[in-house]
């Protein structure tokens, strides 16, 4: 199974560890009451689904992300509800990956085309003209 079947089936979410503590966003009383602020946690080197190529990507691209475990860390307190930033964690989660595993474009070197040429030498010689004409040799 590639990567980008295994991001598509979700077949990480039995990996995923969820933490949950009390949020800074908007809740009002609820708040001080709730722990509806998500710490998703995936751990990279212990990842059975994840080769160990795949594991060396993530490892490199997400650097910032990673802690001294391994271990990926998303968090998420947008919403008041717990299941919707959960939600939220998981998508940034499966956004991150698609995001690490995306192959670049290579760029091919072209020549412009002989259209294109005229075109260019046209205006050049139109605005040297408008220029000599500011000149003003009488």
């Amino acid at each position: 199974m590639t990567i980008s079947e295994k991001i598509a089936n979700q077949v990480l979410d039995a990996e995923l560890q969820f933490q949950f503590s009390r949020s800074s966003g908007p809740g009002g009383q609820n708040v001080n009451k709730v722990n509806s602020k998500v710490e998703l946690r995936f751990n990279i080197p212990n990842s059975q689904i994840l080769d160990e190529t795949e594991k060396a990507t993530l490892l490199e691209k997400l650097s910032s992300k990673i802690d001294t475990e391994g271990n990926l860390i998303i968090q998420s307190q947008e919403k008041r509800s717990q299941i919707q930033n959960k939600e939220i964690a998981v998508r940034k989660f499966y956004d991150l990956l698609k995001k690490a595993f995306h192959k670049k474009k290579i760029r091919k070197a072209t020549k412009p085309g002989k259209g294109a040429i005229e075109d260019r030498l046209k205006e050049k010689k139109a605005l040297s003209e408008k220029k000599k004409g500011r000149r003003g040799e009488w």
